[in-house]
């Protein structure tokens, strides 16, 4: 059966036929594509063709599709059982891992997915400081639970909503300043610093595409919550292990009170983590009184693929050639004349289809979403797959090649002046 049949069928029996609202393709038009394998940088759609994948599952498969080492480990594990419900001795370990890649993380509990995560940091900081409010980002994603859906980027962004129904919150707890706007943080702290919970941030922004703090503003942002008492918390889920072996906080030399990790550690299973501050996380239960529980946290087999994977990276070290790769790609698209300007770091790029560089929400909708459907539905039928929607990251893995880059330049070369208008 083709992708379109598929489809066609998943309608009848899942909502709008997908399972998470971007992969229906209503911001690149066109049906969306079904998949039936993985490996390396390349995937193969229901109807036997390959593409070249710069979605990576959005973010987790830094070591390409299907990692053999992965799959033992995960297989193996599977072997011993899927899931206990019980404690097991590789999720003290793995903690222990974690801990010792991100020193901030003094301690660290794990869940099963970002939103999770995130979820349960925010209430962490509402329970330990005794207050409601809370700082975080226009455009910025951090999940779908109820508090952080206000003005959230990723899918909300690209379905032009900023909020979803359903949602039962007091909008007036979330302050929503632009990303990289200090003093709007400044004024904020200044009129009610005393009832801030947390300032929450994602360290490089990769929901409303790929957008780099400016320099002085994650410190800022650390020095703003010391003078209110406010705790400060990275969602690193798309950022941490993706620049280096740990958290893009350690790497700048930020210490957040409550660091997110998720995608990349759970090395293509479900699963995310959250630590920090010692005196924060034994607020936690059953030692503290701020609840949490999953049936499934620690599950063996998303703890072992998550495990190997965090070892690959630091064994092997990727980063200088992921973001040697990604220099070089972004240098020769930002040669494309045209309203197309590429934001990159790293692994990490994003095609943002108008000719300044992005940084904020603003200037992120200001992008001409018709071009970025254009472009990715051209380079689609050239054999690359990019994140369905223009306010997301891509991603260069290491299974990619410097000929899969080269070829991917030359296919946006190829279609730039057909788009370009």
């Amino acid at each position: 059966m083709k992708s379109n049949e598929w489809f066609k069928r998943a309608l009848k029996v899942i909502p709008g036929g997908v399972n998470s609202p971007v992969r229906a393709f209503n911001a690149v038009g066109g049906g969306p594509v079904y998949v039936t394998k993985g490996r390396g940088a390349r995937i193969t759609t229901a109807e036997g063709r390959e593409l070249i994948d710069f979605c990576g599952s959005w973010g987790p498969l830094i070591l390409g599709h299907a990692r053999p080492e992965v799959v033992d480990a995960a297989c193996a594990a599977a072997r011993d059982g899927m899931t206990f419900g019980i404690n097991t001795p590789r999720e003290v370990e793995f903690a222990e891992l974690l801990c010792a890649q991100v020193p901030s993380m003094e301690q660290t509990r794990l869940v099963n997915s970002g939103t999770e995560a995130v979820m349960t940091a925010v209430r962490l900081a509402r329970g330990f400081t005794g207050r409601r409010r809370i700082i975080k980002f226009a455009g910025g994603y951090h999940g779908h639970s109820d508090g952080l859906l206000v003005g959230a980027g990723s899918g909300l962004l690209t379905g032009g909503i900023s909020s979803s129904a359903g949602v039962y919150v007091n909008e007036g707890d979330v302050f929503l300043p632009n990303y990289n706007d200090k003093e709007a943080v400044s004024r904020i702290v200044n009129e009610c610093g005393d009832e801030l919970a947390a300032i929450i941030v994602e360290p490089v922004a990769g929901n409303m595409g790929l957008v780099l703090p400016r320099d002085g503003f994650l410190e800022h942002l650390r020095a703003e919550a010391d003078r209110c008492g406010a705790l400060l918390i990275f969602d690193e889920v798309i950022t941490g292990f993706r620049f280096g072996p740990t958290s893009y906080g350690t790497l700048k030399g930020i210490a957040p009170d409550l660091t997110c990790l998720g995608k990349i550690i759970g090395g293509g299973m479900p699963l995310a983590a959250f630590g920090g501050r010692r005196d924060v996380m034994q607020r936690l239960s059953p030692v503290g009184n701020v609840y949490q529980a999953g049936t499934l946290s620690g599950n063996p087999v998303a703890v072992a693929a998550g495990m190997k994977t965090v070892e690959l990276l630091i064994k092997e070290n990727p980063y200088p050639r992921l973001a040697e790769a990604g220099a070089k790609m972004s240098a020769k698209l930002n040669q494309i004349a045209g309203e197309f300007h590429v934001a990159q770091s790293g692994g990490v790029f994003t095609p943002f289809f108008r000719r300044d560089p992005v940084r904020n929400l603003d200037d992120a909708k200001s992008c001409d979403t018709s071009a970025y459907a254009a472009f990715f539905r051209s380079m689609l039928e050239r054999g690359f797959y990019l994140p369905p929607a223009q306010f997301e990251a891509a991603f260069i893995s290491a299974a990619h090649t410097e000929h899969d880059l080269d070829q991917f330049a030359a296919a946006a070369q190829a279609v730039s002046d057909g788009i370009m208008v």
